[in-house]
């Protein structure tokens, strides 16, 4: 019967009464489920076939949610899902009113720490493990972080801060993916893996140190001795000098393997050995041949056929704003020899593949680690050169101290590619650039472009790339209108905003729409229904004051339009102006509402949110009793 074992699993507790040798079986099972249900919902897809072993073990040896699991970003968290009691529920993933594609503290008590930004799981563990510690209970705190979230600084430096407590209920799980199963993850290896995180090896290590530690000279030719020794079979010496008990690499995909050491690590832990650190070895794609051989084109597919795998569209599409600055990019680049281009481990994301190839030498990918990402740049513009940052809306975030430490405060000239403003849809509020606008706006030096079409895009990227001082150029994910982009580098006049319709009606009923980015086109849409003025301005920082003034005096009210939070955004920028200029006439803020908006498709959020052409000339008419 297909899917016999799988099916029998409703929570971890069924998978623990399965034997040891059902195991493999199991994964087979729920590898198959993973790609059927992900071809069907699309999602995130290599990394998590490369996890279904490990979800596997972790909950078949611990006692969850009792003992906490942290999956660090999410991306590998489908297969914990399924076995936690929400595989009937796959078939919503990533949908409206449907489960999460990362873990969610509300949506199950086996989520134990909400994640989708990277490398805070080793954090979010050891708060748990001292808390653990605090109410004198017996539980293991586990975080599972890939090879790529290890690149950022937030992870370091909470091993270092774990490191000094001896005694730290802690497992760290590193999911190295990014390199081949080597010859040295064999059979050898597993028999060490198990020595060194078995009981033997571990009060064996205790008694030696006992015995040594009447003689100290002697104990530190030991202790040195065996460093060197266990470096020469494993790349762990960094984590033992963090503190950690280092144990591995062992192959992530064997559950012969992974079980019993799995058990040794968490005797260990319980048992007041202090924080471990096992390094396990696993593929992306694993056991799905297609994603194997192209991991990153099947990191995050929309719906596909399985047996046919993603087969490329002959319709023509219309260009995505990413492959807009991406094109953009390389001919500013051809153009001016000063251009630098940085990136924090979002080359394909972010649309800069084509760049890597034409200009290796300009390209600059530096991990997860968006702040250093900012402070790089921050140096190489102090030396003369113009870096451009491509990096989305919600990970800027992370780097907001050197925004304006680093960059704004010596009024650098680095240009901010803002990818992902708005709403993104299925990723959910994790990813959403909700805020860009209002922790950007309050930065003194920053100027901020908000285009409305993929032409637009172009030619305010040209335009930031032109101004001595901080710049950012924020577009939304997905294409525009359609727009045709030129081929020449055109500069927009700074702070300009641009008059798109002007309204009939006579004095006492005029009302003027400002429009700050892609929401212009609903707002054209629905300017002949009611006859207003509607306004591309453009520019959120420095607004065009001339033109407020202009428009002050003849309307007699104002809506503001933004695919950001209403809150400190471009709307309450105009009113800040408005008001010092003695301008006080009615004005409407449309924009996202004071709350975390969640994953669905982005037209129906955007519906939700009253942002289509519909529910934008509602909330006119509800303002504005003329037009009813």
């Amino acid at each position: 019967m297909h899917n016999q074992l799988l099916h029998r699993i409703e929570s971890p507790d069924d998978l623990r009464k399965l034997s040891r040798d059902d195991l493999p079986k199991l994964a087979r099972e729920l590898r198959t489920f993973i790609i059927e249900s992900v071809s069907q919902t699309g999602g995130h897809l290599s990394s998590n076939l490369g996890t279904v072993e490990l979800a596997i073990a972790l909950h078949y040896v611990f006692q969850t949610p009792n003992d906490r699991l942290i999956w660090d970003v999410g991306h590998q968290s489908y297969a914990h899902k399924i076995l936690t009691g929400r595989r009937d529920q796959m078939h919503t993933l990533r949908k409206l009113g449907g489960i999460s594609g990362f873990p969610r503290r509300s949506e199950s008590s086996y989520d134990t720490f909400g994640t989708a930004h990277s490398s805070t799981s080793i954090s979010a563990a050891m708060g748990m493990a001292r808390a653990f510690q605090t109410k004198g209970t017996k539980q293991v705190a586990v975080a599972i972080i890939g090879d790529g979230a290890m690149s950022a600084g937030m992870a370091f430096e909470a091993l270092n801060n774990a490191g000094i407590y001896p005694d730290l209920p802690l497992i760290v799980v590193l999911n190295d993916n990014d390199m081949a199963i080597s010859p040295a993850v064999g059979a050898l290896n597993r028999y060490l893996a198990r020595l060194m995180s078995g009981r033997f090896y571990a009060n064996t290590k205790k008694g030696i140190d006992s015995v040594l530690s009447l003689a100290p000279p002697l104990r530190e030719f030991a202790k040195r001795l065996e460093e060197h020794a266990k470096g020469m079979v494993v790349p762990g010496t960094i984590f033992e000098e963090f503190g950690f008990n280092y144990i591995g690499p062992i192959d992530g995909h064997d559950l012969d393997s992974l079980v019993p050491t799995l058990q040794n690590v968490m005797r260990l832990a319980l048992d007041g050995e202090g924080p471990q650190f096992l390094h396990i070895v696993t593929k992306k794609g694993h056991g799905y041949k297609l994603a194997e051989a192209d991991p990153i084109l099947y990191h995050g597919p929309g719906k596909f056929d399985p047996l046919l795998g993603i087969q490329s569209s002959s319709a023509p599409l219309k260009k995505t704003f990413t492959q807009v600055f991406g094109d953009w990019l390389c001919d500013q680049a051809s153009a001016d020899e000063r251009l630098i281009a940085i990136t924090p481990a979002m080359r394909e994301g972010s649309g800069l593949v084509e760049f890597e190839k034409r200009f290796p030498k300009r390209y600059y990918d530096v991990g997860i680690a968006e702040q250093h990402a900012v402070t790089f740049a921050a140096g190489l513009a102090c030396e003369g050169l113009k870096p451009v940052v491509a990096i989305y809306s919600t990970f800027l975030q992370r780097g907001y101290d050197q925004l304006i430490h680093d960059v704004a405060l010596q009024d650098l000239p680095v240009v901010f590619a803002i990818d992902r403003a708005g709403i993104v849809g299925a990723d959910g509020a994790t990813h959403a650039g909700a805020f860009d606008i209002p922790y950007l706006r309050c930065i003194p030096n920053m100027f901020i472009m908000t285009p409305a079409d993929e032409q637009e895009c172009r030619q305010l990227l040209s335009t930031a790339f032109m101004i001595d001082h901080p710049s950012a150029v924020r577009y939304p994910r997905g294409a525009g209108v359609g727009k045709t982009t030129a081929s020449k580098l055109e500069i927009l006049p700074i702070g300009r905003g641009k008059i798109e319709r002007v309204t009939q009606q006579a004095a006492g009923n005029r009302i003027v729409i400002l429009c700050f980015g892609t929401l212009l086109y609903p707002a054209l849409e629905l300017a002949n229904r009611l006859d207003v003025t509607v306004v591309n301005m453009r520019f959120v920082k420095p607004l065009d004051e001339d033109l407020l003034l202009e428009l002050g005096q003849g309307h007699d009210g104002f809506v503001s339009l933004e695919d950001g939070v209403i809150a400190g955004g471009a709307g309450s920028a105009c009113i800040e102006f408005l008001v010092k200029s003695n301008i006080y006439k009615p004005f409407l803020q449309l924009g996202l509402p004071d709350q975390f908006i969640d994953h669905g498709d982005p037209a129906k959020l955007m519906e939700q949110c009253g942002l289509d052409a519909n529910g934008i000339e509602m909330s006119i008419r509800k303002k504005y009793p003329q037009f009813n």
